[in-house]
């Protein structure tokens, strides 16, 4: 009997336990027709495109039309800025403010010398907020940055983008210096 009662509860707890991994697993907001998402235009491992990471071959530097050590190194510098550049939004927003403007300039600048190049933009959100809705900022906030590349020529096909809501803070604290850290698009090379 109380092996019977015991293997029920164990049955149980596995359950349990699969059940609450499926509903923490992040999901990407779905986008609207007018721009692309993860669903439409797969990236990374297993599609074809580089991530950066890891060595590059002479195949992809020849795709990227990058022949001499001076060129490439260039790239590699260029590439790490632009991926570290994030643009930051205020609290409950996501309009660009003319810092992210600029900073997107400069990325539109990094796109048209190198139209080998993909991005994912990624939008973040604060703690703050229940977690659909910040999936709905986020990707909102995604979608701002994405209109602005397109906007000033960059072709859709080479943008994706995805949510993560609050779910990949890049600042631990419960604050106003954190949150606002938190509260941005990062940028992600893909060729």
């Amino acid at each position: 009997m109380n092996h019977r009662v015991m293997g029920v509860g164990i049955w149980c707890c596995t359950l349990l336990a699969i059940l609450s991994l499926g509903a923490c697993s992040k999901k990407a907001v779905p986008g609207q027709a007018t721009y692309p998402t993860t669903a439409t235009t797969p990236m990374g491992p297993g599609t074809g495109r580089y991530t950066p990471g890891g060595p590059i071959d002479e195949a992809t530097w020849q795709k990227l039309g990058l022949r001499t050590e001076e060129e490439r190194q260039r790239f590699l510098k260029e590439m790490d800025e632009f991926q570290n550049e994030d643009i930051h939004f205020e609290f409950d927003a996501y309009v660009l403010m003319d810092e992210a403007k600029a900073i997107l300039d400069k990325k539109v600048d990094f796109l048209r010398r190198y139209p080998a190049v993909h991005i994912t933009i990624e939008g973040h959100c604060d703690e703050r907020g229940t977690n659909d809705y910040n999936l709905a900022l986020g990707e909102r906030r995604a979608n701002s940055a994405w209109q602005y590349l397109v906007n000033s020529g960059i072709e859709p096909s080479r943008l994706n983008m995805i949510s993560y809501g609050e779910e990949r803070p890049i600042a631990l604290g419960h604050d106003e210096a954190s949150w606002a850290k938190n509260r941005r698009a990062h940028f992600v090379v893909q060729f």
